[in-house]
């Protein structure tokens, strides 16, 4: 079986200067000859992620969204800092191989990576990868154990030390991203301003153990096996990583986790087959990720309405490059339904909690 995440044409607007990048590479890499191709890849919303292939050799390339207001969420060089820190340690992830600020290459900083090959779900399985009962629910076991392995590395050790400060953390990402929210909102947003009150209300001390967040970490992100696609051989997007409550990581990548039995208006924005048949339910996932950590999950309710609103902000700050014209990327126009959904969602967890 080999179905594999194929990179496809580049789409208008976020073209790259083939012969900077291979000029730029050959003086960086040892051994790089023949010509170069480059393509990219079709989803994502945030970092723009292209395959580079020179002669027989494949690199993933990484640059910053056309038109980004946040630079602190497209930061190349922190990122290519946290891959060459974890890489040793963590084999999982992709290995960096070379990184510029140089802006007169390609008209922002980027770094190269080596390509991970293998399967990345989308929206909906492929109908040429069937996936059993019993296989979906092995890979929800992967998923989960890997995320808790992910959140069991020694930050001091591995020299992670530079990627955030566990003082705090919660209140930050709280505060944050109500201010992102409130500078990003449009006229046409909602202003969630019951949510961020709740937030602000309920969130819970720092943990006495923190660890490394993904911050990110879901279906779209794991690179699978092409021979058994249950098993997880890869992890990226490691933009965000930072040092703090894995709960709150747990909490994002829940908020990603629309079920079969979720309300239309959740389902209309799934973006992964988190549905298929024999998929965990999120409780299944919680308790499973309980069980392999010791963690207390009593206090969930907080960790995943802040999952939920800061998805919706996300998607609220690059509806907000559409909304004003920085971008005309016509994917962005629906993101508005998005966050409307997203509030909607924090709304019943917040009006169902007992916190």
């Amino acid at each position: 079986m080999q179905i594999t995440d194929k990179a496809g044409a580049v789409r208008a607007g976020e073209e790259i200067d083939p012969v900077a990048v291979k000029k730029f590479l050959q003086d960086n890499i040892p051994d790089l000859s023949g010509d170069i191709r480059i393509t990219q890849f079709p989803s994502g919303y945030s970092n723009l992620t292209y395959m580079v292939e020179i002669g027989k050799r494949q690199m993933v390339l990484r640059r910053p969204p056309v038109g980004a207001k946040v630079k602190a969420g497209h930061d190349m060089s922190r990122e290519y800092r946290v891959l060459k820190a974890l890489y040793p340690v963590f084999p999982y992830c992709p290995e960096p191989l070379a990184f510029t600020e140089d802006t007169s290459i390609i008209g922002a900083p980027f770094f190269v990576m080596a390509k991970l090959s293998g399967i990345i779900l989308r929206k909906d399985l492929p109908p040429e990868l069937p996936f059993s009962a019993d296989k979906a629910r092995d890979l929800c076991r992967n998923l989960t154990d890997l995320q808790a392995k992910i959140h069991s590395i020694d930050v001091q050790k591995s020299g992670l030390d530079f990627i955030g400060k566990p003082t705090g953390y919660v209140e930050r990402q709280v505060d944050g991203w109500s201010q992102r929210y409130r500078r990003a909102k449009t006229d046409d947003a909602p202003d969630c301003e019951v949510i961020m009150a709740w937030l602000k209300e309920k969130m819970p001390p720092d943990t006495a153990q923190p660890t490394i967040v993904h911050n990110d970490y879901k279906f779209d992100n794991v690179v699978l096996d092409p021979e058994r696609p249950e098993k997880i051989i890869g992890i990226l997007d490691w933009e965000m990583t930072t040092y703090g409550d894995p709960l709150l990581d747990l909490g994002n990548s829940l908020a990603y986790w629309v079920e079969e039995n979720d309300p239309d208006y959740m389902k209309m924005i799934r973006t992964m087959p988190t549905n298929m048949p024999g998929a965990w339910t999120r409780k299944e996932i919680l308790a499973h990720y309980e069980m392999q950590t010791g963690r207390s999950t009593a206090q969930f309710d907080f960790y995943y309405a802040f999952g939920l609103f800061r998805l919706a902000v996300i998607a609220q700050q690059i509806y907000y490059r559409y909304y004003n014209k920085i971008t005309t990327n016509p994917r962005f126009a629906t993101l508005i339904y998005a966050v409307n959904a997203l509030e909607k969602t924090a709304i019943k967890v917040i009006e169902s909690s007992t916190l």
